[in-house]
């Protein structure tokens, strides 16, 4: 392993490790969606390190394009839904 392998090795795992965090730390449900696509796309380019590409490519169609897609609009439709009723609420009363 050289040197510029080991030090780009250790800039992604640093990425996933802080995306990683993200995901844990973050109050809001959009920035953690955010955050875990960034740790996922950081796991792929370990995956393509490795000589893995098929799999990487794999984890970017299925993880980050299948699965992110559909937590980001699983939180786009749920994050709101409190919000609308509180001001509809106000309106008619």
């Amino acid at each position: 392993m050289s040197t510029l392998e080991f030090a780009a090795f250790a800039v992604f795992a640093l990425v996933t490790l802080g995306f990683s965090a993200g995901v844990v730390l973050s109050k809001h449900a959009w920035h953690a969606a955010l955050s875990l696509g960034g740790a996922l796309l950081s796991v792929a380019v370990h995956y393509v390190m490795l000589g893995a590409a098929f799999v990487a490519a794999m984890q970017v169609l299925v993880y980050v394009g299948g699965v992110l897609v559909l937590l980001a609009f699983a939180v786009m439709l749920t994050d709101d839904a409190g919000d609308d009723t509180e001001e509809s609420e106000e309106v008619v009363a």
